[in-house]
């Protein structure tokens, strides 16, 4: 956050003051509790009258995302996993291997499970006993570019043609649900996968696939050696995605829960690291998305991907370091 960002939020927060009809100073304690009021019970006046200074409550400019954070192997007993952290918002995904048959229409071809968990403890709006509604909506989000993108080359996971071949199964667990949870839990998805090591398998003499657990003994028991050591998956594709609210002729990148909740209508869209459209999500909203402003979401996104790419790569280079 900049000095001069700070500078406009104070600014900003002493013109509320003075239409309030408070004392003009910051270090007021009292007006700025009653700022603080005003910004809940009137949120949308309070986020309009930054808006007109082209700057967010928490000192962002329009365009600009959270600060973001990688983490990867974070799970010991996992094959691959990551912590992603946008802002306040944090997705921790691990992904587990198992052998299965592939199926008649795909003999060669290994598969990927999606699941997206949202705990009671993400969010107070999440009730204890119930399913999130949106959890299973960012679920097939999450499936559907992971698939599309053909980010994992499906046959790649295959062992034996018809046979053996893996299955991937990718968890991603919400812990923090502070808005743009699309973006964090595919960021999330995306470092799992790319810190993910295959295990190391045989066959026996009575054709099962059998995982080896340290150095490979070869004995009359092993029959064929699939391969004896573990090995990393090669990414075809790299997504990453960004989430604009549109409002008025605003554009708000990474928007945090409180925006969502305030304006309604947000467009996320998704891009490889060649610039390449993956998919577009608009779910509703008041906002028609013009041309123009679909453009500006674009060209928002290309930067967040420039930006994501070198924060996954800074990762897996202190990750090779330990």
């Amino acid at each position: 956050k900049s000095f001069a960002s700070k500078e406009r939020r104070l600014s900003i927060r002493k013109n509320i003051k003075r239409q309030m009809g408070l004392q003009d100073t910051s270090k007021d304690l009292v007006g700025n509790m009653e700022v603080d009021a005003f910004r809940r019970l009137f949120p949308l006046p309070f986020f309009e009258r930054h808006l007109l200074e082209s700057i967010r409550p928490d000192a962002r400019p329009l365009g600009t995302a959270r600060d973001t954070t990688v983490a990867l192997g974070v799970v010991a007993s996992a094959d691959g996993s990551a912590l992603a952290k946008v802002g306040y918002t944090t997705m921790l995904a691990a992904i587990k291997m198992e052998v299965m048959t592939p199926s008649l229409g795909s003999p060669d071809e290994g598969g990927i499970a999606v699941d997206f968990h949202m705990p009671p403890v993400c969010s107070p709006l999440i009730k204890p006993g119930r399913p999130a509604e949106a959890a299973a909506v960012l679920c097939k989000q999450l499936t559907d570019v992971i698939i599309s993108s053909g980010m994992v080359n499906l046959k790649e996971l295959s062992l034996i043609p018809g046979k053996a071949a893996w299955m991937a199964y990718l968890d991603v667990y919400c812990l923090d649900a502070d808005g743009a949870l699309f973006d964090a839990a595919l960021l999330s998805a995306v470092s799992a996968f790319s810190h993910l090591h295959i295990p190391a398998v045989s066959v026996n003499d009575d054709g099962r696939v059998v995982a080896v657990s340290g150095e490979l003994v070869e004995d009359n028991l092993v029959k064929v050696t699939l391969n004896k050591s573990k090995r990393k998956l090669t990414l075809s594709c790299i997504p990453f995605s960004l989430t604009c609210l549109l409002y008025k002729k605003y554009i708000l990148a990474d928007p945090t829960a409180e925006e969502e909740s305030i304006m309604e209508t947000s467009v996320t869209v998704v891009l490889d690291l060649s610039g390449r459209l993956v998919s577009f999500y608009k779910p509703g909203g008041p906002v028609l998305a013009h041309t123009s402003a679909l453009q500006d979401c674009v060209a928002l996104t290309r930067q967040r991907v420039k930006e994501l790419q070198n924060i996954l790569n800074e990762a897996i280079a202190d990750m090779d370091l330990d």
